[in-house]
């Protein structure tokens, strides 16, 4: 068995944080300008459907800007507290309704 060497051990700790930060950062993004101005989880996103939490209009604008600023799918669906299925559901719907290039809705 090799020595126990702490300096290695620290410095293996130091990688794998780092390594986990970089993650986070790729998963859930810092917060832009462009979408720092609503609430990802304000409950006037979504209503309630026969015990379904389903996105509002409103909900669903502020999805597609987070597509807009360049989050992904996991994010979405981290900072909105919906699942991976519903981010990746208007993931594609917001493709379809031309990406970054789509006509925007007015957030009330």
């Amino acid at each position: 068995m090799p020595p126990y060497d702490p300096a290695a051990i620290g410095a293996a700790i130091d990688n794998i944080t780092s390594a986990l930060e970089r993650l986070r950062l790729l998963l859930v993004p810092e917060e832009s300008a462009d979408t720092s101005e609503f609430d990802p989880k304000d409950p006037a996103n979504k209503y309630e459907v026969g015990g379904i939490e389903k996105l509002t209009k409103r909900g669903i604008e502020i999805c597609y800007r987070y597509f807009d600023a360049g989050k992904t799918r996991y994010a979405v669906s981290e900072l909105m507290n919906i699942s991976f299925g519903a981010a990746n559901h208007r993931y594609k719907a917001w493709e379809k309704a031309g990406g970054v290039n789509r006509v925007r809705t007015a957030i009330e």
